[in-house]
């Protein structure tokens, strides 16, 4: 079985949350180098690890200059790079399609003829495969039927580019294993990070940190409808773990795994919960309906991934989000200096 101890890894996409995050875990575990590629589009320059072996290259896995530095040394790549997220690629589909596939197809072109190459982790998301509707939740496994209906750009390039993954396994026997996202929460996801991309969903991602930035902040936490909606939300070192499996583990070169919590909370208990923990009295403030989220309940099957991976999320969410308020807490001055980037494009709306 592959060791991290001494090896040779490729993050691309490592400076953003779940990658610096990655980056952090592999460089405790003894990786012998990790080059970062980042054109920083939503990471902030202080996710990256100050550390001797650690190699950062700004710029896109889509420039030729940057892919042909990229030379058959890596034992393991991670491919986390992506377009964040659903209403960027509303507001501008070509963009999304540039940052989400344009990237991944050049980075498979470029790896099929890799020697040492012994796994690549292509990181997709489960929200695509989501029943849409008001309809009863159901855990949603790897293996059902793929849909084409889709609510944003993003999901769909994120799907086309597991397509592309299974396409490079089969054809060229790239080593390529897909992990399926759940939503992801915890340190170092800074609201504002990167480069303003013309909406609001450029500062306000994620719903924990925007949850987490708002109660700190003494404001009123918005929720869409009564806050019924569920989400499956997994701590990020979870996270990490499930990739590392994913990329250490034999025999799954082609497959595709949930990292999930199998759990389903309500966007009104998570607001509930980041209130009493930042002990905010402005309490919660109702919105519509978002037009274009379609899936109200989901959450992610983790049958196959503890059978196959031997993986199971360790993080209950409560601990979690108390780790996510603490570190949001201590890097104020950060997340402020990152959003009042955007000032002069985008006045918040508090």
């Amino acid at each position: 079985m592959m060791k991290l101890t001494g090896a040779t890894i490729l993050v691309v996409g490592g400076a953003g949350f779940v990658g610096s995050n990655l980056v952090k875990r592999l460089l405790k575990e003894g990786a012998a180098s990790v080059t970062i590629v980042d054109n920083l589009l939503s990471a902030d320059p202080s996710n990256i690890s100050e550390d001797e072996r650690v190699d950062f290259r700004r710029g896109s896995i889509a420039d030729h200059k940057i892919l042909d530095d990229i030379d058959d040394k890596y034992e393991i790549v991670f491919h986390l790079a992506t377009f964040h997220g659903n209403e960027s690629s509303i507001h501008d589909p070509l963009a999304d399609h540039a940052n989400n596939l344009v990237t991944t197809l050049n980075l498979f072109e470029h790896l099929k003829s890799f020697k040492r190459l012994r796994r690549v982790v292509y990181s997709s998301t489960g929200c695509a495969l989501a029943p849409k509707g008001e309809v009863e939740a159901e855990a949603v496994c790897e293996d059902g039927p793929i849909p084409i209906d889709y609510d944003s750009p993003y999901q769909i390039s994120k799907v086309v580019g597991e397509m592309y993954a299974t396409y490079f396994h089969h054809r060229h026997r790239l080593p390529v294993v897909r992990a399926r996202f759940q939503n992801v929460y915890g340190p170092s996801e800074i609201l504002g990070a990167g480069e303003w991309r013309g909406t609001s969903a450029t500062i306000w991602r994620n719903v924990v940190p925007i949850f987490v930035y708002r109660a700190l902040k003494s404001q009123p936490l918005q929720v869409h409808g009564r806050g019924e909606a569920t989400r499956d939300f997994i701590y990020v070192e979870d996270i990490v773990s499930g990739l590392i499996r994913c990329a250490l583990t034999h025999g799954i070169e082609g497959d595709v795994f949930n990292l999930a919590s199998g759990h389903e909370t309500s966007i009104r208990r998570l607001a509930e919960a980041v209130n009493l923990m930042t002990k905010n009295e402005a309490g919660i403030k109702e919105l519509p309906m978002r037009d274009w989220d379609r899936s109200i309940h989901r959450f992610g099957s983790t049958e196959k991934s503890e059978r196959l991976l031997r993986f199971k999320a360790q993080t209950l969410f409560d601990d979690g989000l108390k780790l996510t308020v603490n570190w949001a807490r201590q890097n104020l001055s950060l997340i402020d200096r990152c959003i009042q980037q955007h000032h002069q494009f985008y006045t918040p709306l508090f």
